[in-house]
């Protein structure tokens, strides 16, 4: 069948030592149709594992994707999942797992069902859970974050058992979790208790991004994340502004005093003890990241340093909620109390623990005229780096370059994947790779998320020809 996409062209060598490149590549353009109408059937099922969601549009999400693994060739598929701590149920994940060969390594293939909830529906330009192509992209909820991850695993796998037929013996788990974008709150858990299921000797994280369409990355590092809130109180409740004003300044007020002192006058994180590096190999040039993060004209980069190591490895500190009344029904009243909600990325090589001690030490030593600071820590995750000289990242490398037909670029990410610190955990002589089919104009988690169709293809090749050099020559050195 011709695809009525852009096919990968087919390598004139045909083969890359013990790896058949032209005959995966056309196995990847021949089911390529087959692997988007796939990616669209998912997209359409809105799977989000978020309390005041249809917890049964979760279940139908992950029967969908359980039923896909099944079509590409596993027996083994099962539906697992683990309670929560308050004892209500975690999301539902799809596991099937099938066994190595002696002498031959074992895979596992991550990627996550679940989805953000859309937002707002006016955003979008198309209806968020119906995946619909415009100019190349494919648009929807969950088309690159994390839904063509699923199928780039799936897809590159049936490639490379077909070519292969009984020729592949490597090992290979599909862990396809169903609630990462809710934090995953029982992952730890679900290691614990499936610990052997999931043993393996490299695991690939398709839950990342490609440094620009055309250009295929390895994320090579992460930032580590710590969270929660601080409360400023002056008042024990609220009286009136015209009666008490002047003498005593609002807790809102007060709040924004302490915000500000988080950065000093060039937007660098101001508190104490944080580690940041500017040491990072590759850069992004200033019009590019200004683009991608669509920042208004006019308004001045914050920071100092390269604007790679500004994402990748140094601290950010962001307000990403507030607690006070909002206009609409604020009233002529001094507000007794303000809240903010925090959320601080760490440099790889950050303790989150002394972020966290460090960040609430700055709240309380900065507290304005001498409202009472309440400092709350929630969730704290550890940054994560690649050690580019494993045998699986080489491989790794090789077959991106391989399939884009361009060097790969070693790249950091400035979001975090908290989950990885519980597998390099749980099992510490694994190797890590983290790959992903986004790119800048991805949108994850906002309107109008979209799946560059050309990129994602060749994901899915990469990955294939990853598959298929393992299985030759496993991990040797």
């Amino acid at each position: 069948m011709t695809s009525a996409h852009s096919e990968i062209p087919q390598n004139k060598q045909g083969h890359a030592g013990n790896t058949p490149v032209e005959e995966l590549s056309g196995a990847v353009n021949d089911s390529f149709d087959t692997t988007l109408e796939s990616l669209k059937e998912l997209v359409s099922i809105p799977g989000i594992a978020w309390a005041s969601f249809d917890p049964k549009e979760l279940d139908r999400s992950a029967d969908a994707v359980a039923a896909l693994v099944k079509a590409a060739g596993m027996d083994d598929v099962r539906i697992l999942r683990c309670d929560k701590a308050d004892g209500t149920p975690g999301g539902p994940a799809v596991v099937a797992r099938r066994p190595a060969e002696d002498g031959k390594p074992t895979i596992l293939l991550y990627a996550h069902h679940d989805v953000q909830p859309p937002g707002d529906r006016s955003l979008w330009n198309s209806e968020p859970f119906v995946a619909e192509e415009r100019e190349g992209r494919l648009y929807g909820r969950g088309a690159a974050d994390d839904k063509a991850g699923i199928m780039a695993h799936l897809a590159a796998y049936r490639a490379v058992t077909q070519v292969l037929g009984d020729g592949f013996g490597l090992g290979v788990t599909f862990f396809f979790e169903g609630e990462e974008e809710a934090g995953s709150p029982t992952f730890r858990t679900f290691l614990e208790e499936h610990q052997e299921l999931l043993r393996a000797d490299v695991i690939v994280v398709a839950d990342s991004s490609n440094w620009k369409v055309g250009v295929p990355a390895l994320t090579t590092s992460l930032r580590g994340l710590v969270d929660g809130t601080f409360e400023v109180r002056v008042l024990d409740h609220a009286v009136h502004s015209g009666m008490f004003g002047g003498p005593v300044l609002d807790a809102p007020t007060l709040l924004a005093r302490l915000i500000a002192t988080l950065h000093d006058d060039d937007g660098n994180v101001a508190v104490a003890g944080l580690v940041a590096r500017d040491d990072v190999a590759v850069d992004l040039a200033e019009e590019d990241y200004r683009a991608d993060a669509s920042v208004l004209d006019g308004v001045k980069l914050a920071g100092s340093g390269t604007i790679a190591s500004r994402l990748w490895t140094k601290p950010a500190l962001s307000i990403i909620g507030m607690d006070v009344p909002s206009v609409d029904v604020a009233s002529n009243t001094l507000i007794p109390a303000a809240r903010a909600k925090f959320s601080m990325r760490l440099a790889p090589g950050q303790d989150p623990g002394s972020a966290m001690d460090a960040l609430k030490a700055h709240v309380e030593s900065h507290a304005p005229f001498g409202a009472k600071v309440t400092f709350t820590p929630g969730e704290r995750g550890n940054a994560f780096s690649t050690d580019t000289s494993s045998a699986a990242a080489k491989v790794a490398l090789w077959a991106l370059g391989e399939s884009w037909g361009v060097k790969p670029v070693e790249m950091g990410i400035g979001g975090s994947i908290p989950f990885i610190a519980d597998l390099m955990e749980v099992y510490p002589d694994v190797q890590i790779l983290v790959t992903g089919v986004e790119d800048p104009d991805s949108r994850a988690h906002s309107a109008n998320e979209s799946l560059h169709i050309g990129d994602f293809r060749h994901a899915v090749l990469a990955e294939a020809l990853m598959l298929a050099r393992l299985n030759a020559e496993g991990l040797k050195g």
